[in-house]
């Protein structure tokens, strides 16, 4: 079983610590705040009141034996480099930091933090590509310009393959999932064979200017 400590309750570290321990994680929560600890324990297998801002008490919680530590305090910068900092020194494999600006993820970065997070601004990103488009059902950035969405197929689509439609040599787009509403089934990197139904939800990787050329295609 992997474990997982998450350092910092906010709503961000709140939620993450729930969902997995629901997916049967071991995780350990570290807060310094009593409230906020006893609200998080009934959800996880540790639930431990400290000031992570302490390198001898990072020490004394074994963090190092955990796989993955998260540190959710992107909303205090300070202290987030701090732990970050301290993590790294203390041989953790892989350490997931939350930022609050691009500036403050360069830090983490450069001190360590195996990968940088930006929850408020990814969130805000999913939002706006979905209430711009009424194809787009979801989306999740990658890196700058480079995205996976979940989208509904044009009408141009409807009724031919994936080969017909020629989607990735023409657009730059890989189909790498189709979820089939009638019948329900998952189609994992569909063969170009496989012809779109209206019912068809496509799940694409590429690059943003590609995904713009091809929801708004005429074939």
């Amino acid at each position: 079983m992997r474990k997982f400590a998450i350092i910092g309750l906010s709503s961000f570290g709140f939620y993450l610590s729930k969902y997995l321990s629901e997916k049967r994680f071991y995780v350990m929560a570290i807060d310094y705040d009593e409230t906020i600890i006893d609200k998080i324990k009934p959800f996880v297998n540790k639930a431990i009141i400290a000031d992570a801002r302490d390198k001898e008490t990072l020490e004394s919680l074994n963090i190092s034996e955990f796989e993955v530590v998260i540190v959710s305090l992107g909303g205090h910068i300070d202290s987030s480099i701090l732990v970050t900092l301290y993590l790294k020194e203390l041989s953790v494999k892989e350490i997931i930091a939350k930022a609050a600006t691009e500036d403050h993820g360069k830090i983490l970065d450069r001190i360590g933090a195996t990968s940088v997070i930006f929850p408020e601004k990814d969130m805000a990103y999913r939002v706006a590509r979905r209430i711009t488009s009424s194809n787009i059902l979801d989306a999740i950035p990658l890196s700058s310009g480079l995205s996976i969405l979940e989208f509904g197929p044009p009408n141009e689509f409807l009724g031919k393959t994936i080969g017909e439609l020629n989607i990735r040599q023409r657009y730059g787009i890989q189909i790498i999932v189709i979820k089939e509403v009638i019948p329900e089934n998952v189609v994992i990197i569909p063969t170009p064979d496989h012809v779109i139904k209206d019912s068809d939800i496509l799940i694409g990787l590429g690059e943003d200017e590609d995904f713009q050329k091809l929801l708004n295609v005429k074939l």
